[in-house]
């Protein structure tokens, strides 16, 4: 009689079975059983884009110098002595911004000035040479510990752009210059989720180069839970105009290569890539009144106009960041939150009725 082997047309016994699979598999080199998981055919968001992407809305606070000279674009030249908010409240801009359904706040702890709302080592332009608070306050940390404890997530705008800073035109030493004030920023304040930051540049300075590779690894490092915004990314673009409109169709694709910083096309921005090799979500900015710093000549839009914006901003698949400026005197103004308020109801009103939540759902492959 024969032996029996594997190669018999013989079932094998049901018991045998486990036997059966044990020896196939040892016979198997254990290198082969190492099955890489398969690669994402679309790219994926990172998780704190996923986090980002979660919110809708973000508030933006333009506050500094400007607010009280009723400047828009800073030369840099006023006396940080202009700088005295006498009734200055972040906890109240972090209620504001809570109250009206935003979900984190983003200040310009820098802009173009160059004047800085934190005790900066590197410059005497600050907070520190002003009568606030006798020279010892920190914008900067009073909201850190304001959102903390409202449970608002915390971003800030370091321009790179500087009208003040002696250096700036020298490209190392400025680079250097301001790998130094993000590092105060990213190390003093606790969680920062969002770092905001442009390619803006003076019209007799375009030869000066930022190194925006070494920014955005410091970035990372010092905050690996933070979002990146710029022209082009790494963690979520700009729309490509400041009135808070996306295209009416936005993509979260994107392709970097396509983009520069401070020189993409806003076509390409508003619209995203749908066959793009980047996860680049857009981020829609636009200002409550028709400036982005606080002037007592002008007022607010109006609920409705902030209604049709968040439909062409957050109904297209990007976030809403909304500049809503503190004024004079370090407080959000009385018509300003009204708005706000009168938007947080029209949503309220409009969405309150979950159409879908009964809805009968039938898919064809038709």
């Amino acid at each position: 009689m024969p032996n029996p082997s594997f190669n018999s047309r013989k079932p094998i016994s049901v018991h045998a079975l486990p036997i059966f699979v044990s020896l196939f598999f040892s016979a198997i080199p254990h290198s082969a059983l190492k099955i890489p998981p398969p690669l994402p055919i679309l790219p994926l968001p990172s998780a704190s884009q996923l986090q980002w992407q979660l919110s809708s809305m973000a508030l933006f606070l333009h506050f500094g110098p400007n607010t009280f000279t009723d400047s828009e674009w800073g030369t840099g030249h006023p006396s940080p002595s202009v700088f005295n908010p006498t009734l200055l409240n972040a906890s109240q801009w972090v209620h504001v911004a809570k109250e009206a359904g935003f979900s984190r706040v983003i200040l310009t702890a820098k802009h173009h000035d160059g004047f800085c709302l934190w005790l900066s080592e590197y410059t005497d332009y600050s907070v520190k040479a002003s009568p606030w608070r006798n020279g010892k306050g920190d914008v900067v940390a009073e909201l850190a510990a304001g959102a903390k404890e409202a449970g608002i997530a915390l971003g800030l705008y370091l321009s790179p752009w500087d009208r003040h800073e002696s250096c700036y035109g020298k490209t190392l030493e400025y680079n250097e210059f301001y790998i130094g004030q993000m590092t105060e920023l990213l190390t003093r304040y606790g969680d920062i989720k969002e770092v905001w930051l442009d390619g803006a540049k003076g019209e007799g300075e375009k030869d000066m180069e930022y190194y925006f590779d070494a920014w955005f690894s410091l970035i990372h490092q010092l905050q690996p839970d933070a979002v990146i915004f710029s022209d082009a990314g790494p963690d979520t673009r700009w729309i490509g105009d400041e009135a808070g409109v996306a295209g009416s169709t936005c993509w979260s694709l994107f392709n970097r290569s396509n983009a520069v910083i401070g020189g993409t096309n806003p076509q390409y921005s508003q619209g995203g890539d749908p066959h793009g090799h980047d996860w680049v979500p857009a981020e829609c900015d636009v200002s409550i009144r028709p400036g982005w710093f606080w002037h007592a000549s002008q007022v607010p839009k109006s609920a409705l106009e902030l209604l049709d914006i968040y439909y062409k901003s957050a109904g297209r698949n990007c976030l809403l960041l909304l500049n809503v400026p503190p004024n004079s005197s370090g407080l959000i103004s009385d018509k300003d939150i009204q708005a706000l308020q009168e938007f947080k109801e029209l949503r309220r009103s409009i969405f309150s009725n979950n159409l879908a939540e009964k809805g009968l759902l039938t898919a064809s492959s038709i």
